[in-house]
């Protein structure tokens, strides 16, 4: 593990150093903010030699930290990746973003229309964000270890989590919670048979009975660091994003040390989300930015930022390129049987929000 991540950071290191050729002329830079572990870093090492603008490269682990330096203004960056909603949409009503130029991402057309008119609901008429890659809310389990402590434990369900039964028997081997209201919240509101996007108070209580059941056997909230701590075994269970888990999975496999890793997109319905490449309204180099989104929508490099982060990409052509491994891996690229029971979520208005957050805060605190 520690030396594929000093590989990583080499990488980017290198890529953020201009080409020799160059080295005595004024050069482009382009500012990216980007969720942690969520590009191919040889393809930002392409990008620089094929167009000779130079990266820096900073990254970040929750939405709360990218909507709080957005908020702030002048952040100083030309990218940044935020998730559809609630994210995405509330900073485009805000005016955070520029408007894409289309003419200087014809690219644009590899990206797949039906994709598309489901992120419209955030973005509409896609005028701010190109999308990049989607990915599903579920849990990650490590299999040995929740067969041997729960094994009458429905495997495809919330219930292996949300059922305080299943959780206490579970906390001996470490449960961790995504420490993010928008993304945990809707889950249980769908577990619970109800609208995801409800904002009524009776439901919210609901949700807040459920999640404190299962407070006292959660060892962790975490806003980074699942796929080490599951990969390395230190939980048997994280509530977390689909890619996340199956790169766990895959650095287990590499390790070789008896570590079963597997995602759960619950029977229930899993939360469906989209982040997408945005340029801010006040950002620095807007013409590196397109240059930057217009190279990453190309299929084959999409197709190895997949094989890397083993989440879908928005770009179809992009498929046949996909490692077999990753392309045939039903938890990267959901059956239509899947699809069926997946579900995007919706802004909600400000006072649900805090009333939300409020339900979180309480929960992370246990009272």
């Amino acid at each position: 593990m520690i030396r594929r991540l000093a590989v990583m950071a080499a990488v980017l290191v290198s890529a953020c150093l201009a080409p020799v050729a160059q080295a005595q002329q004024p050069q482009q830079v382009v500012n990216v903010f980007n969720w942690n572990d969520y590009i191919d870093p040889y393809m930002v090492q392409r990008f620089v030699r094929e167009t000779g603008i130079r990266v820096r490269y900073d990254i970040y682990d929750s939405l709360e930290t990218l909507e709080g330096r957005m908020s702030a203004g002048r952040t100083g960056y030309d990218i940044v990746v935020p998730t559809s909603e609630p994210t995405f949409s509330r900073l485009a009503r805000a005016g955070a973003f520029r408007p894409l130029d289309r003419s200087l991402i014809p690219n644009l057309a590899n990206i797949d229309p039906a994709l598309q008119q489901q992120v419209a609901s955030s973005d509409p008429e896609n005028r701010f964000g190109a999308l990049y890659l989607y990915g599903t809310i579920g849990l990650g389990i490590n299999v040995d270890r929740v067969r041997a402590l729960a094994p009458d434990a429905p495997m495809d369900s919330l219930r292996l989590m949300l059922d305080p039964a299943n959780a206490r028997r579970l906390q001996r081997c470490g449960i961790v919670m995504m420490d993010s209201a928008s993304d945990v919240i809707p889950m249980v509101l769908r577990y619970l048979g109800k609208d995801p996007n409800s904002t009524s108070p009776e439901d919210l209580r609901d949700v807040e009975r459920t999640l404190m059941t299962i407070r006292p056997f959660i060892r962790a909230f975490s806003s980074g660091g699942v796929i080490e701590a599951l990969a390395g075994g230190q939980f048997c269970m994280a509530f977390a994003y689909s890619g996340d888990v199956i790169q766990a999975a895959a650095r287990a496999e590499e390790a070789n040390r008896g570590v079963n890793i597997q995602y759960i997109a619950p029977r229930e319905g899993a939360q469906l989300w989209f982040d997408l490449l945005a340029i801010p309204a006040d950002a620095p180099n807007p013409a590196a930015a397109h240059a930057f989104i217009n190279f990453l929508l190309q299929p084959d490099v999409m197709a190895n930022i997949t094989n890397h982060v083993r989440y879908p990409n928005g770009v179809p052509a992009s498929r046949p390129l996909v490692a077999p491994e990753v392309a045939n891996d039903p938890s990267v690229f959901p059956t239509e049987e899947m699809r069926a029971r997946f579900f995007t979520i919706g802004a909600v208005p400000q006072a649900a929000e805090r009333a939300r957050n409020r339900v979180w805060a309480r929960f992370k605190a246990g009272r």
